[in-house]
């Protein structure tokens, strides 16, 4: 994909030089020293297209899909984090078993952290083995809460996560729509107008250096939206000591 993207810039650049120009271009060029591309509508309508258009179109088709897929991850957590909540409330709505099964327990502690004998009605006085022989119904309800508390943490920190990313690629997105559409605009308007199109030399070059200006913003976007891209640039500005100190702090 890279080759393929690096042969589409080298068709775009040296086509006029292989003929594919308009008939002023050698005047424009040497004569009036007018720094202008080839005005041929064939050769703007296929560079515009292989450099902005079908490029915009394909980004948009990607982000509309990594947009669903995000969201479907995030609604399956969420409904699978509600459907074990109601789970619980109807394990807790439930009525109380018979009196028999329920009865006090009265344990004696052989030790200060294991359950030595326990007598119910139903367990005539064995006790279920703790330690390496099994595991107490009472050990385990908090582990299971434990469990189910981190696993709910950790796919509240994902979601948070998929939707930063999402919002990072959509502003990406957006501001290169917006540095870059008025200089492919204007730049398929001048051969298709011809004459009935002017625009000046000053809103072309603040046209061109817009979309510049892209490369300058995606830095700062990343930054903003991404720990990593800030501590890299950290590290790079003000040297691995500085962010370790801070860490510290």
């Amino acid at each position: 994909m890279i080759v393929l993207i690096w042969v589409f810039a080298l068709a775009i650049s040296v086509g006029p030089l292989f003929g594919w120009k308009d008939a002023n271009f050698e005047e424009r060029v040497y004569v009036d020293h007018a720094c202008l591309v080839s005005q041929d509508v064939g050769y703007q309508v296929f560079a515009t297209m292989a450099s902005f258009y079908v490029p915009l179109a394909a980004i948009l088709s990607l982000y509309w899909r990594i947009f669903q897929a995000a969201r479907r991850r995030i609604r399956h957590k969420v409904g699978s984090n509600g459907n074990a909540k109601r789970s619980r409330y109807q394990r807790a709505a439930q009525p109380a078993p018979p009196q028999s099964e329920t009865a006090p327990i009265a344990c004696s502690r052989g030790s200060e952290y294991e359950l030595s004998s326990c007598a119910t009605p139903t367990n005539n006085g064995s006790a279920a083995p703790s330690g390496a022989g099994g595991v107490s119904s009472v050990d385990v309800i908090p582990r299971e809460t434990e469990h189910r508390k981190k696993k709910t943490k950790k796919e509240t920190l994902e979601a948070k996560r998929e939707r930063k990313a999402a919002k990072t690629l959509a502003i990406v997105t957006g501001a290169f729509i917006v540095c870059w559409l008025p200089f492919f605009v204007t730049a398929l308007m001048l051969p298709l107008c011809g004459e009935w199109c002017s625009f000046s030399d000053v809103m072309m070059s603040v046209f061109l250096w817009l979309g510049w200006f892209n490369s300058t913003l995606n830095p700062i976007i990343y930054t903003i939206f991404s720990p990593d891209f800030r501590q890299a640039f950290k590290k790079i500005l003000c040297g691995r000591a500085a962010v370790n100190s801070r860490r510290v702090r």
